[in-house]
């Protein structure tokens, strides 16, 4: 069988996460993107199990409720500040990987993400020990991505590198960019949408196409390290120069630089703020390759954007998160199922018969790629716009 899934999402109990992030409403919004199965996120806390257990038991690692799957998963920062991904075969995994760290860690029921004083490769261990999965997070991203800090997996996670099966792309990266990394050429690659929010334009915006034999945690498992005929067929996600970290900017006025201006200047903005390295010129520094070299396990990477924002673009909103952007989203989501078949699959004269000419017309210019991107750095979203349309308004995804 064929599963979309986001393997990475947060609780309510996350700072800065919206409230409406409980494990109900999340059952509800992931059909409506397509999503098949979710990976709960925050599972190291207390309260967010409680309410993972009020879902139906599949099997030890898998729930259900409301025609939504869901596997275990937490995400953490350890000592270097790097963030990573871990899934967890059952509770009482997790009850093992929590009194091991218990002592390295002061708010372990206190955020969704916990602090964890451990390096990295003393992390992987312990989730070697109870058979977890553990990789980077969104591995490019300045601030706590792997490559913002280390100069490769072997000097984050040592001699248990060789336990790391995959590494999570991040919004601000693809499979071309990261394929131009030899070290990374043998993992799975990962997108999913971090997301800290149920609305469309959040949820979602990422996720992964596996071929399983069913919607379990040991079918995902199998499916990130490519055995048993499981695997990745598919990435899908933001175009990269979306991303907030792509380009190198000013993390106060977001001035883009590039490579040669930032070191010029020392990585100090104009305007005597801090340049950050954006995900672009942190693989040109560290690839191996000029042009992608892509392993013969790679799936495709295919471009999407949240339909919301297509909306939000083509009725003149300010931003996707106004009541007539979701009310128009919604419109196309009840008469043909969920976001992926209105971006992809369903034929553009059905969806003319249910909107306004003017979001067929922009989902149709998705689909031909015809738009041009306003690259994203220093913690600014980029922007899009579609050039065919008349007075076009740019938006952004902020």
């Amino acid at each position: 069988m064929i599963i979309n899934a986001d393997l990475h999402i947060h609780s309510h109990f996350s700072k800065s996460a919206n409230e409406d992030m409980n494990i109900k409403r999340i059952s509800l919004e992931a059909p409506k993107k397509g999503l098949n199965l979710v990976a709960t996120g925050d599972c190291l806390n207390s309260r967010w199990i409680q309410e993972i257990k009020t879902c139906n038991y599949i099997d030890e690692g898998t729930f259900e409720l409301n025609h939504t799957r869901f596997i275990l998963s937490t995400e953490i920062e350890d000592k270097d500040h790097i963030h990573h991904l871990v899934y967890f075969h059952d509770f009482s995994k997790i009850e093992e990987f929590k009194e091991k760290i218990r002592s390295k860690t002061c708010n372990i029921d206190k955020d969704g993400k916990p602090k964890i004083d451990m390096h990295g490769d003393e992390i992987a261990l312990i989730a070697k020990d109870i058979d977890a999965l553990i990789g980077p997070a969104h591995i490019f991203t300045p601030w706590t991505g792997v490559y913002s800090i280390k100069n490769s997996l072997a000097e984050c996670y040592k001699d248990l590198t060789y336990y790391i099966r995959f590494v999570e792309l991040g919004l601000s990266a693809n499979s071309d960019l990261a394929d131009r990394i030899q070290e990374l050429h043998r993992v799975t690659f990962l997108s999913n949408s971090d997301s800290h929010n149920p609305h469309p334009v959040r949820f979602g915006r990422e996720f992964n196409r596996f071929k399983v034999n069913d919607l379990t945690f040991n079918e995902i498992k199998k499916a990130i390290i490519r055995i048993d005929g499981n695997k990745p067929i598919l990435n899908v996600g933001l175009p990269p120069e979306e991303g907030k970290y792509f380009e190198s900017a000013c993390v106060f006025c977001y001035k883009q630089y590039d490579l040669n201006e930032a070191k010029f200047f020392n990585w100090k903005c104009s305007c005597g703020n801090k340049i950050k390295k954006g995900v672009k010129h942190q693989i040109e520094e560290k690839a191996s390759f000029l042009e992608p070299q892509h392993p013969y396990h790679r799936p495709p990477y295919l471009y999407t954007i949240p339909l919301s924002e297509i909306i939000t673009k083509a009725t003149g909103q300010r931003n996707p998160f106004t009541d007539i952007s979701y009310k128009r989203w919604n419109e196309l989501i009840t008469v043909f199922g969920n976001e992926i078949n209105v971006l992809f699959d369903v034929e553009i004269k059905d969806i003319a018969k249910v909107t306004v000419p003017a979001i067929t017309e922009a989902i149709q210019a998705f689909r031909l790629g015809d738009y041009i991107i306003k690259s994203g750095g220093g913690g600014k979203y980029g922007c899009i716009d579609f050039p065919k349309e008349k007075d076009a308004l740019i938006f952004s995804l902020e």
